[in-house]
């Protein structure tokens, strides 16, 4: 791992990763939360600062076109990364970058579009099907609980839970929202505004709706 040199946290086989870091080390200069990437505030140290978006892409946050092409895709890297990650209490870019992965000396600060954690993939298995997120297949996975999927009413989002130490909410990537919803179940006699069950593996399930709480503090939404 990078340590405290001047690339970020990389597999060394990732090459073709290792040059778009180098050619995108550039200043972000507007605002309190000016940096610039792979600063050293101290000996020893060096600065990154990334950006997930409601795709659960991660880029490089002063990439200017962000897209599929200038994501990162290095599955191992991207295990590294997000499995270190963690609400960001450094003192530093807090309000910017709410959330950090650390590497040694290496501090990499993120912010998000909506969540940091995004689920992308269902993964069947033999032991429970699985939730994979932000492109780090069977890597970055967790057990997936139909009955806890919560559709957000404002946003119409659908989310799900992940770990506290990334906030507790993941969000479904829209692709794999719409693969889902068929499997809802929107019961009018309830009067809720959104589905109240759902359909999966032959049995009925209530919807918990155990995330309301986390939009809605003062007692959620029916």
């Amino acid at each position: 791992m990078a340590g405290a040199s001047a690339a970020p946290l990389l597999p060394s086989a990732a090459p073709g990763v290792l040059r778009l870091l180098r050619a995108c080390r550039r200043a972000c200069s507007t605002g309190a939360g000016a940096y610039v990437q792979g600063q050293s505030p101290e000996p020893k140290v060096r600065e990154y600062f990334y950006y997930v978006d409601h795709q659960g892409q991660l880029f490089l946050d002063d990439t200017k076109v962000k897209n599929f092409v200038t994501c990162f895709k290095d599955v191992h890297f991207l295990a590294f990364f997000f499995s270190r990650l963690t609400l960001n209490r450094s003192g530093r870019y807090q309000d910017r970058f709410p959330f950090l992965s650390l590497c040694g000396r290496e501090r990499n600060f993120l912010r998000c579009d909506d969540r940091p954690v995004v689920f992308t993939h269902l993964l069947p298995g033999p032991d429970g099907d699985r939730l994979s997120f932000c492109g780090g297949g069977q890597k970055l996975a967790v057990p997936f609980r139909p009955e806890a999927l919560y559709m957000e009413p404002d946003s119409g989002r659908l989310y799900h839970p992940c770990s506290d130490r990334t906030g507790g909410v993941g969000l479904v990537r829209s692709a794999l929202a719409m693969e889902l919803s068929p499997s809802f179940v929107y019961d009018a006699a309830e009067n809720a505004s959104g589905p109240t069950h759902v359909m999966w593996g032959g049995a009925r399930l209530q919807l918990t709706k155990e995330l309301a709480a986390r939009f809605h503090p003062e007692g959620g939404v029916s």
